[in-house]
């Protein structure tokens, strides 16, 4: 594996954490909390993992120019802005929903997550379709 792979590498972790993320919803909506426990804690861990990778590669690289024209590029940029924004604020708030959760302080927790959960989702979402914009359209 050489550099050049990791964007697609970031999109795999970025997809991970998602299905990862939803799961664990779907598992707290069955009030199975130790499937839920266990796919927020891997979800956080690919994150963390996916973090470390993209830190690494634009060390290495730099930015990546979006050369394409046209109505894409109207699309993209706002959805980058978007999404640069959110990814800034979520990891304190995983970081944070997380604590809560492993502390039992689950009404606090569960407050946090209404607002930690759809963040996180599209974050995750919106990775996946700005490396697609960028690299493979």
């Amino acid at each position: 594996m050489s550099i050049t792979d990791l964007p697609a590498v970031n999109a795999a972790l970025n997809l991970t954490s998602a299905i990862l993320v939803g799961t664990g919803i779907y598992f707290i909506k069955k009030k199975n909390i130790r499937a839920h426990k266990a796919c927020m804690l891997a979800a956080l861990g690919v994150s963390v993992v996916f973090l470390t990778s993209y830190l690494f590669y634009h060390y290495h690289v730099g930015s990546v120019r979006f050369t394409k024209e046209g109505w894409l590029r109207s699309v993209y940029f706002p959805l980058l802005l978007s999404h640069t924004v959110l990814a800034a604020v979520i990891a304190p708030m995983v970081l944070r929903t997380s604590y809560l959760g492993l502390k039992n302080r689950l009404v606090q927790h569960t407050r946090s997550a209404r607002w930690t959960f759809p963040t996180w989702m599209y974050v995750s979402i919106t990775g996946v379709i700005v490396y697609l914009m960028l690299y493979q359209l």
